[in-house]
C-alpha cells in the first residue's frame, strides 16, 4: 500500500517514516510554497534514510493567509495549523492509500483533531495515520537517540524543511526581522543526518 508522509527532515517525521516503512510503501513528501529552497534539506535527509522523496507545491494564498493570521495573533499556532491541514488535504489528493505525519501526543501545533482526520479520510478515501500520536516528547526523544543521527539547535540556525522556514521568510519580507521575532518564540529544531548503524 502506498503511503505519503508529510516530511520535514526533522526527528519526528523521520521516526514516523521508520515506524511505517515496514508496513507501507512510504513516500516522503515535503509540502512547500516555493518561497525558499528549504525542501532540499528534506531531500538530503530522505536520501540518508534511503526512502523515496518528492515535493508538492502548496497554494500561495494559504501562505499569505497564514502569515496574516500569525501577525494578527502575535504567535504562529493558528497559521501553522492552517498550513498543516492544507498540506494534508493536498497530499491526500495524491494517488495514495494513506497519508501520515509526525505529530506527537504532546504537540501543540500542528495537531490533527479526530473530526479533521475522519473528514480527510472520508473525502479522499485514504487512511490518515499519526504513528507517533501515542508517544510523548520524552519517549520520542529516547527512540530518536537510539535510532537517528540528529543535529539540534535554535530554529533559525538548523537546516529544515518545515512550514516555519517559509512562513518566517514571508514575514521577514513583509515586516523585517522584527516581525519574525514578534511572532515566533525562540525554540529548538532538529535535522536528521541519517540513521545510527
Amino acid at each position: 500500500m502506498e503511503l505519503a508522509l508529510l516530511y520535514s527532515g526533522g526527528k519526528d517525521s523521520s521516526l514516523a517514516a521508520l515506524v511505517l516503512d515496514g508496513f507501507y510503501d512510504v513516500r516522503l513528501v515535503t509540502a512547500h510554497f516555493d518561497v525558499t529552497d528549504d525542501h532540499e534539506h528534506a531531500r538530503r535527509a530522505a536520501e540518508a534514510l534511503g526512502l523515496p522523496f518528492e515535493t508538492h507545491e502548496l497554494d500561495p494564498e494559504v501562505a499569505a493567509e497564514a502569515v496574516e493570521t500569525m501577525r494578527e495573533d502575535g504567535y504562529p499556532r493558528n497559521g501553522i495549523q492552517r498550513v498543516h491541514e492544507h498540506a494534508l488535504e493536498e497530499v491526500a489528493a495524491l494517488d495514495v492509500d494513506a497519508v501520515a505525519d509526525g505529530t506527537r501526543r504532546d504537540d501543540r501545533v500542528p495537531s490533527v483533531s479526530r473530526a479533521f482526520a475522519q473528514s480527510l479520510e472520508d473525502r479522499h478515501d485514504v487512511d490518515y495515520i499519526a504513528p507517533l500520536s501515542g508517544f510523548g516528547r520524552n519517549a520520542v526523544d529516547r527512540l530518536v537517540e537510539e535510532t537517528l543521527d540528529v543535529e539540534s539547535g535554535p530554529s533559525e540556525e538548523i537546516p529544515k524543511a518545515d512550514y516555519e522556514g517559509e512562513l518566517r521568510e514571508l514575514l521577514r519580507e513583509d515586516g523585517g526581522d522584527d516581525a519574525v521575532a514578534e511572532v515566533f518564540p525562540a525554540h529548538e529544531q532538529t535535522y536528521v543526518r541519517g540513521t545510527l548503524d
